[in-house]
């Protein structure tokens, strides 16, 4: 058996700029033996800035200028964080991020850009948005259009800065609004546009004329309030809309790392490594090149990218460092709005549709190095046994509840028990050992790694595995971890271990269950489970017991499946991995209480929503009625479904139904059999109750939903309609 090298060395990239990114693509095509890369950033996508401007103005959509760095992630084989770093420490090589154990490394890389706001500017947090990072300018911009075009805001906007970002930014602004009459204000506290020719200057300034584009030069604003801009002079410039695009500023955190600083940015040598840290290194707009600076501006951000993919792989022991060495002059292409643009270099300004076509191609030859081809599928040995074909197929096996057996092998492997001190049927969602007067639930679970990250991938799993000691109504009690790791230093078996402990604890402890040991092994991939015992203060919940006339409520939105086998092949947007990554660490126990008193109950996991439900028929041989448009879905999940997408387990569920589930061919039918890691709870409750424990669950929060009745007590039938 040929396992994965060992891994041996942490690589931590710090933001998801776009050095960052062009290091991941390069990463995939050339991995370096023994080394784990991981990468932080607060969203599951990085908003390239070279076509903001573009789609200000409504050329461009969101989506085409997002780079997605859960999907590139996935090709470069390196773990994504989901998180805003706000701490370095070098002494101890550690990166803080909110809300989970510190991440280590062997060697760092920054690459968070700037910010652009103004937080000693009063009001302006709450009535401005900033034009870096440009996610949320972007985000808030689409927002204020909507409302502007459905005549709930003025066409008012405000722009404090006047260099090229804030007068580009203003005429994109202007052909978006054209013929809704825009009043359009830019503001600068000193000159416009003090960095570029004469000659460029004067053609924008011509523009902006062109657009009604009021500029107003020397002047410092004083505060942003509801009503818009209010200058140091006492004039108001009313607006609906204030952006913040005035020069360049570091992230506050940085002051805190102990890194050597030039005006807040990380000062970096030749080789871009930090001259106070030799592991850290710094790029794009948040360092400064102390051997060669050089202005703001994304063209030397992509021009580090292949000297620092070479320089990391010579820190962490692969090859000899190289100096960056920056060009002088740079060609800058300017918007103008509409599909034109203004190139100024050397002081030679051209400008016309012939500009824009180029900017165009140099935009999109940039972001096609982020779009995948489909994965080809695994390739067969020239001689085989029969039957290898059709088990490797065209798809990966899936993580998470996904890679299970399907509940047919299952069953036919389960023994025949009885005995006094076990009480309940077999096979149910867990075990009750009965102790004198005391009454004990265990059950247990495991799941392949569908994340990479461990701490998040340990909370996934210890969610799913609680899910079993809810559906019985049972108090968490203890938990045993089990934990396969892919070989390892000493080192990291140590750093991992701690982030999946942590990442336990984090759910099991606020759920009542005591992390009381466990065991450990190395093995190919990374796999994590728990067995759970909880006590039963009264009625034990369990699959039987549902009676004609039942509501079934579902607590939690289906599509985990679905859109984790998407991600294994590239076809799920990081934003809906995202959503669905969110969804599986919700846990169940506020919900569990709210249905304590339900006829039946238990948790939706690997045999899908059709299969769990026809495990609660099947004991009272009852049929039942699921309404499809009632079906709460995950973002992304019935759009997948419907590109013919499914986890490797989906067509072992539905054969296991056969007989029993009468459902039309349709992607939300399918999502029926899709398996579910760390799903809701499907309960049984009385008709006159159902709503009545539905508002209780959403107002706690749960994307619950009735999805159907108990209609027969002939069965087991499900029908969908």
């Amino acid at each position: 058996m040929h396992l994965p090298p060992p891994l041996t060395r942490d690589l931590v990239l710090i933001g998801g700029g776009h050095t960052h990114a062009l290091v991941l693509h390069k990463w995939a095509m050339q991995p370096l033996a023994g080394a784990r890369v991981t990468l932080i950033n607060p969203d599951p996508t990085a908003p390239y800035t070279g076509m903001l401007p573009g789609h200000i103005a409504g050329h461009y959509s969101r989506e085409a200028l997002e780079i997605d760095l859960i999907r590139l992630a996935r090709r470069a084989g390196a773990r994504i964080i989901l998180g805003r770093a706000e701490g370095l420490d070098p002494v101890a090589r550690q990166v803080h991020v909110p809300g989970r154990p510190p991440i280590s490394y062997d060697v760092a890389s920054v690459d968070i850009g700037i910010t652009s706001d103004l937080p000693a500017l009063p009001g302006y947090r709450d009535h401005a948005v900033s034009a870096k990072p440009l996610g949320a300018y972007a985000a808030r911009w689409q927002e204020w259009l909507a409302r502007m075009q459905a005549g709930q805001t003025a066409a008012q906007i405000a722009i404090i800065g006047g260099g090229v970002a804030g007068v580009e930014l203003a005429l994109a602004m202007a052909h978006r609004l054209h013929g809704h009459a825009p009043e359009i204000t830019l503001v600068d506290a000193g000159p416009l546009l003090p960095n570029i020719g004469a000659q460029a200057r004067k053609r924008l300034i011509l523009h902006l004329k062109r657009a009604q584009v009021t500029v107003i030069e020397n002047a410092r604003p004083a505060a942003v309030t509801e009503n818009g801009l209010e200058l140091a002079d006492a004039r108001l410039i009313r607006a609906s809309f204030v952006l913040g695009a005035a020069g360049s500023r570091p992230q506050d955190w940085l002051r805190g790392t102990g890194l050597d600083l030039t005006e807040g940015f990380v000062t970096v040598d030749p080789f871009l490594r930090s001259v106070s840290a030799l592991e850290v290194f710094a790029v794009g707009d948040c360092a400064h090149m102390a051997h060669a600076p050089r202005p703001k501006a994304g063209v030397f951000a992509v021009r580090q990218a292949p000297i620092l993919f070479q320089n990391l792989r010579a820190a962490l022991g692969a090859g000899e460092m190289r100096a960056y060495h920056p060009q002088r002059d740079y060609l800058k292409l300017v918007s103008l709005g509409d599909r034109t643009a203004l190139a100024d270099k050397w002081s030679l300004p051209l400008e016309g549709a012939w500009l824009w076509r180029l900017k165009d191609r140099i935009d999109e030859k940039f972001m096609s190095q982020f779009r995948d081809a489909r994965p080809m599928p695994p390739a067969l040995p020239r001689e085989h046994a029969s039957g290898l074909a059709e088990m490797l197929g065209d798809k990966p096996l899936c993580g998470g509840c996904g890679a299970k057996m399907g509940a047919q092998a299952l069953a036919a492997a389960l023994p025949k028990v009885t005995r006094d001190d076990i009480e309940g049927g077999i096979g149910d969602d867990a075990a009750i050992l009965r102790m004198g007067e005391t009454r004990q639930v265990i059950a247990t679970d495991h799941l392949r790694a569908l994340v990479e990250d461990p701490w998040l991938m340990a909370r996934i799993a210890a969610t799913h595995a609680l899910g079993d000691i809810w559906a019985m109504g049972a108090r968490p009690q203890a938990a045993l971890a089990s934990v396969t790791l892919p070989r390892m230093s000493p080192e990291l078996q140590a750093r991992t271990l701690r982030e999946v402990m942590a990442g336990a604890d984090s759910v099991l402890g606020p759920a009542g269950a005591a992390l009381v040991g466990g065991h450990s092994a190395m093995g190919a991939e990374m796999q994590l489970g728990f067995t759970l015992t909880g006590l039963l203060g009264g009625r034990a919940l369990t699959k039987a017991g549902a009676q004609v006339g039942d509501a079934l409520i579902l607590t939690k939105p289906l599509g985990t499946g679905v859109i984790m086998a998407g991600e294994m092949r590239w076809a799920a947007p990081g934003g809906v991995v995202a959503g669905a990554l969110s969804a599986m660490v919700q846990d169940q126990a506020q919900a569990a209480m709210i249905l304590r008193d339900a006829h039946a109950m238990t948790d939706v996991t690997g045999f899908g929503l059709a299969g769990h439900l026809a495990e609660m028929l099947t004991p009272d041989r009852l049929s039942a009625q699921i309404d499809l448009a009632a079906l709460p879905l995950l973002d992304g999940a019935e759009g997948l479904a419907a590109e013919g997408i499914e986890s490797s387990l989906a067509p072992a569920n539905r054969a296991a139904l056969l007989g029993v589930l009468d459902a039309p061919k349709s992607a939300r039918a399918a999502l029926l059999v899709d398996p579910q890691t760390a799903g809701g709870l499907l309960v049984a409750v009385s008709g006159a109750q159902a709503e009545a424990l539905l508002n209780e669950l959403q107002d706690a929060g749960y994307r619950a939903a009735i999805i159907g009745k108990v209609t027969a007590d002939t069965g087991p039938k499900i029908i969908a309609t």
